[in-house]
């Protein structure tokens, strides 16, 4: 072989290993849309830079007639604080089972995000990312018995994910500003 196949070969192997990156999260096999719509209150989460100091926060989805999942996060960086609001575009990615959609924030990027666990009554979920960058424990109440929160931090640990990683996220309510028993978002 000579020495400028050589060189080839070598820098082959190395671009392919770069572009394997992490295997895929493995997602739920099916996910029923409309069961999985509502309000979701964070748990837990590896968050991105925006919510690392989320408390109260909230991840709303409705099911649009087109399809999409129109998304809304709310949330505060400190109790009583000025409250924050993203709404980025959801979309089900096809032949994914509903479990995987592509969230867009800035057009046209679309970050993934798959729905990894859903209990059969749709109370508790996790939704993660590939990348193994971010992931989210959600649950339909503000607050999880220590047995099921252990048990979905078990689960993204077994996703691969660090749980030194994991920041729990305060939820005090009723939240001041909103009356008892009523949604804040919509």
């Amino acid at each position: 072989m000579s020495a400028r196949r050589g060189v080839f070969a070598v820098l082959a192997v190395l671009l392919a290993g770069c572009a394997a990156g992490p295997p895929a999260v493995p997602r739920m096999e099916s996910v029923d849309l409309p069961r999985f719509m509502g309000d979701w209150y964070v748990i837990a989460h590896i968050p991105s830079w925006p919510e690392r100091h989320a408390h109260n926060a909230i991840e709303s989805y409705v099911l649009q007639a087109d399809g999409t999942i129109r998304t809304t996060f709310r949330y505060r960086d400190a109790p009583g604080a000025r409250l924050k609001v993203m709404r980025p575009d959801g979309s089900v990615v096809p032949d994914t089972g509903n479990a995987v959609w592509g969230m867009e924030f800035i057009w046209p990027v679309k970050a993934e995000y798959v729905i990894a666990y859903v209990d059969p009554e749709y109370q508790e979920t996790i939704v993660a990312r590939s990348k193994r960058d971010y992931a989210w424990i959600m649950a339909r109440t503000p607050t999880l018995p220590p047995e099921r929160y252990d048990a979905l931090l078990a689960r993204l640990v077994a996703l691969g994910y660090a749980a030194a990683d994991v920041r729990r996220v305060p939820q005090e309510w009723p939240e001041p500003g909103f009356p008892q028993g009523r949604e804040p978002v919509r």
